[in-house]
């Protein structure tokens, strides 16, 4: 796994954190609600990709 990930996936919540509270304090909580869902997402599909890997690397490891 590479250090870059980690720090993207970071940068994500940083932004939608922000997000979330510009979002609350102005009273727009369902908007907020969606970039939080919406953050989620796409750090899910930053990861699938490590998880395939994941799983090929356990694969080769036990001959399956």
């Amino acid at each position: 796994m590479d250090i870059d990930l980690i720090f993207r996936i970071a940068g994500v919540g940083i932004i939608v954190a922000v997000l979330d509270i510009l979002l609350k304090k102005s009273g727009k909580d369902e908007q907020a609600m969606m970039t939080t869902i919406a953050g989620l997402v796409v750090v899910l599909m930053m990861i699938v990709g490590e998880i395939g890997t994941l799983f090929d690397t356990i694969r080769s490891v036990f001959g399956l």
